[in-house]
């Protein structure tokens, strides 16, 4: 146990049951815990935030039917060390029987295996796993049923909360009776994400604790050490699970908001020696430097990031950014920037927490540009002197403006019209007529128009010729 003795941790998550001993003896009593993480928790960022604090890690979601039938997606999902346990490897799935068979083959390769039923993005919506599970209870328990009397591991899930306390209550004890060992509880809502993401309630985990007997671990709202321990202090779990703060400060663990070159040059060190995907190296480093990389002098650097791949570049990023900085963390120049309130604010080059916008400041920026698009459009639709026009008028408008050139060309052959016929003549047409005109002269005149390609006159005489050609062949048979 790092840096907390057992007497203040057992203060901390209150005393202990029978049931606890899955989070005892097979993973150690750990209370820092980095969550799984799609395209980010890889064995080398997993090995990195061990190396700073983290006690259990997770593997990124995996999916249970590519895991069966893939041999190459498996063996790199299961690449690991002994210094990377305890470990637990998380599916997605809906199918018991795919899940269960995914399970037995990583079996011996983790510590336990957790199911997936809180992913709230649209591509679980659309192949029905994450948290688009928790409609359907009883399959739900029917897949970790399966796999609990299946596996000789652990089973475990991490799930999202719903809107009420009750249901999700009730929703936890449901998961609990089916088989599942440990539960982490996101307090959040499938509809909590992205610029509606807002704050976690950890008043639903604190329920899900009270109400349960196996352990929990919480998830959301973590940006520092300290909310972990007020979260331990607030809910009575048993550990605390961190994924942005984890990706943006690997050393959140420890308390430290450590200058981004450090932890991006003992990623890369460790990528060379377990290699990772580049688009998972390039988005652990934008997240490292997010601040500095905002920075209008640090372009250059930001566009090598954004389009290269190889290692080298990926370094020449972080070694140039250091070189850049080094100077004003050491304090042989002063950093100097302009503050508008008195609030603590970490300079750009050191890791520190995302901090997302309230949901309400992004409703109210919607209604905002919904209201000026209105607005735009009102305007849009009126000529010069305020009287409506049609939208079939306005788009005709439009493209004049885009081309106007080609306005010029039509109001030029508008004062100019072909004989009885009100459409314009064709500048390329011989007879100084439309298109429609000159083909009827030239049919009836027996006339050719190079421009309209109106060959009348040249095709009769071919005809005519061939079928001279012909005749005389035939006189000859």
């Amino acid at each position: 146990m790092s840096s907390v003795s057992a007497k203040s941790t057992e203060q901390l998550i209150g005393p202990t049951t029978e049931k606890t001993n899955v989070w005892e003896s097979v993973f150690g009593s750990p209370r820092y815990i980095v969550a799984p993480m799609v395209d980010a928790s890889e064995l080398a960022w997993r090995l990195l935030s061990r190396r700073h604090g983290a006690q259990l890690c997770y593997t990124p979601m995996l999916h249970s039917s590519v895991f069966c039938r893939d041999p190459k997606y498996r063996r790199e999902a299961l690449t690991s060390t002994a210094e990377d346990r305890p470990l637990i490897v998380q599916f997605c799935g809906n199918d018991p029987s795919t899940l269960l068979e995914a399970a037995l083959l990583a079996e011996p390769y983790c510590d336990a295996v957790d199911i997936n039923i809180g992913c709230p993005q649209a591509i679980a919506k659309r192949g029905r796993y994450g948290a688009f599970l928790q409609d359907d209870w009883d399959l739900l328990g029917q897949i970790v049923s399966t796999l609990s009397k299946g596996l000789r591991v652990p089973v475990t899930c991490k799930l999202r909360v719903f809107a009420e306390i009750d249901k999700t209550v009730e929703y936890a004890r449901m998961l609990e009776s089916a088989g599942a060992k440990l539960l982490t509880v996101h307090g959040r809502t499938r509809e909590q994400k992205g610029p509606l993401t807002g704050v976690a309630s950890w008043d639903h985990i604190k329920a899900i604790r009270q109400a349960v007997t196996i352990p929990v671990f919480a998830n959301g709202n973590i940006q520092c050490l300290q909310d972990v321990e007020k979260c331990i202090e607030e809910t009575d779990v048993h550990g605390v699970m961190s994924a942005e703060g984890n990706l943006y400060n690997p050393y959140i663990f420890e308390a430290r908001y450590p200058p981004s070159w450090e932890p991006a040059l003992e990623y890369l060190d460790l990528v060379e020696r377990y290699p990772a995907p580049a688009s998972y190296i390039r988005g652990h480093l934008f997240k490292l430097f997010q601040h500095t990389l905002c920075l209008a002098e640090n372009k250059e650097e930001r566009e090598i990031l954004a389009t290269n791949s190889t290692m080298e570049s990926f370094k020449k990023v972080v070694y140039a950014l250091r070189d850049r900085y080094l100077p004003y963390h050491e304090g042989r120049l002063t950093w100097k920037e302009e503050l508008s309130d008195y609030n603590l604010k970490l300079p750009p080059w050191l890791c520190q927490p995302y901090i997302r916008h309230p949901p309400e400041i992004h409703i109210q920026r919607v209604e905002m540009e919904k209201i000026e698009t209105n607005d735009t459009l009102k305007r849009k639709f009126r000529d010069e002197e305020g009287n409506e026009i049609s939208r079939k008028r306005f788009k005709k408008l439009k493209q004049v403006a885009r081309r106007p050139n080609r306005s010029t060309v039509l109001v030029k052959r508008g004062s100019d019209l072909c004989c009885d016929c009100p459409n314009p003549v064709s500048l390329k047409c011989v007879h100084k007529l439309c298109r429609q005109c000159c083909r009827n002269k030239c049919f009836t005149e027996n006339l050719d128009c190079i421009g309209h390609r109106n060959l009348t006159k040249t095709r009769r005489q071919m005809a005519i010729e061939f079928a001279a050609k012909r005749k005389s062949v035939q006189d000859t048979i």
